[in-house]
């Protein structure tokens, strides 16, 4: 199949690396899978060490120029299937179909749990413009059927899978040596984006209460960097708080944790971080924002405490630390769950069902 993804999202997280994640996997699987996007998007500049084709196209924003490039491109060059994934993107994407008489597929894919609205020109993209619609999670469905009242036949639940082969836990002593990691402490970690709906100032508020020996790992970097850095300079933590910034492989990081924490309260699917943390044998505490509650069992998988409260936070912290058997315990149950479920295999097998349904290539 020849395979067309679109994002117009100038940022870097896990929408933007399950987009390469899944077009890498189907390129091996023999599709032509490209990618069109503004030149100064993140997605850009990372697509050519995934091996995924890109194009940049001036769709970051709803503009007539936009339409008029990307309206260009599309009757240009042959294509079974669209699929969008931000909301710039999608509209843009649908209005070039409908001048082309919709002889494209389109395919929207939902990746977090923000709201939909419900007011005409929205009800008219997700149904009338679109063929077929995925979440990256069974809640994100059933917000969009309950709330919505969109039809369920037409929403499939497609979450992000994981290679268990490579996310599996390491030689701790190892990978702290190598990223220089204090051996002695008790490192608690987090791998997201900064941003404000991550949590991560309920993390670092929960650190202050925390034994000295307890310090925090924070992988990631974005548009909350300066507040959460004051925020540790306010606690006086800033011996305990590494920030680690971007990094290309995050899983020695991983490996050299002793708890992950994903306290986010808002805008999730099945996060990615969460899962490789899983696979990596970690024992977790998280919340039930979008559909963490597909990865997080509270006392099986994982420990799962309200959002935005520091008290039950830091004490589940605390509870992890004082017990090695129960983290053991939790880590490896995750690791069995996620395996079982969320493979990246399957992912790719859903998601090439889908394109061949709606594009009606189905050899």
């Amino acid at each position: 199949m020849r395979i067309v993804h679109t994002e117009s999202s100038l940022g870097w997280g896990g929408q933007e690396i399950r987009i390469l994640s899944e077009s890498q996997g189907l390129i091996r699987r023999g599709h032509d899978v490209k990618l069109l996007c503004p030149p100064e998007a993140r997605i850009y500049a990372e697509a050519p060490a995934w091996q995924v084709p890109a194009v940049a196209l001036p769709i970051a924003k709803k503009r007539t120029r936009g339409i008029s490039a990307l309206l260009g491109w599309l009757k240009a060059n042959r294509c079974d299937v669209l699929s969008t994934h931000s909301s710039t993107d999608s509209w843009l994407s649908a209005l070039c179909l409908l001048d082309m008489g919709r002889t494209i597929p389109m395919v929207r894919t939902r990746h977090i749990s923000a709201p939909v609205p419900t007011n005409a020109p929205t009800r008219w993209l997700y149904t009338r413009a679109t063929a077929r619609i995925v979440t990256t999670g069974e809640r994100l469905k059933k917000d969009l059927v309950e709330r919505n009242g969109f039809n369920p036949l037409r929403i499939d639940s497609v979450p992000t899978g994981i290679d268990a082969q490579r996310f599996r836990p390491g030689d701790r002593t190892a990978a702290r040596d190598r990223l220089g990691l204090p051996r002695e402490k008790t490192l608690v970690g987090i791998v997201a984006t900064l941003r404000s709906w991550k949590g991560h100032r309920y993390l670092i508020e929960a650190m202050a209460g925390l034994a000295q020996d307890v310090s925090l790992v924070i992988v990631g970097d974005g548009p909350m960097r300066e507040q959460l850095e004051a925020l540790v300079e306010k606690l006086h933590l800033r011996e305990r708080v590494v920030f680690a910034g971007n990094q290309a492989d995050v899983l020695p990081w991983l490996q050299a944790l002793d708890i992950f924490v994903l306290p986010s309260y808002a805008n999730e699917g099945v996060p990615q971080a969460l899962m490789q943390a899983m696979l990596a044998g970690l024992p977790c505490v998280t919340t039930t924002a979008g559909s963490i509650a597909e990865l997080a069992e509270d006392g099986r998988t994982a420990l799962v405490v309200p959002a935005q409260e520091v008290p039950p936070l830091r004490e589940a912290i605390q509870k992890l630390s004082a017990d090695p058997e129960l983290r053991r315990r939790l880590g490896s149950a995750a690791r069995k769950h996620c395996e079982s479920g969320f493979s990246y295999p399957a992912m790719l097998d859903q998601m090439e069902r889908i394109y061949r349904e709606v594009s009606g290539r189905l050899r």
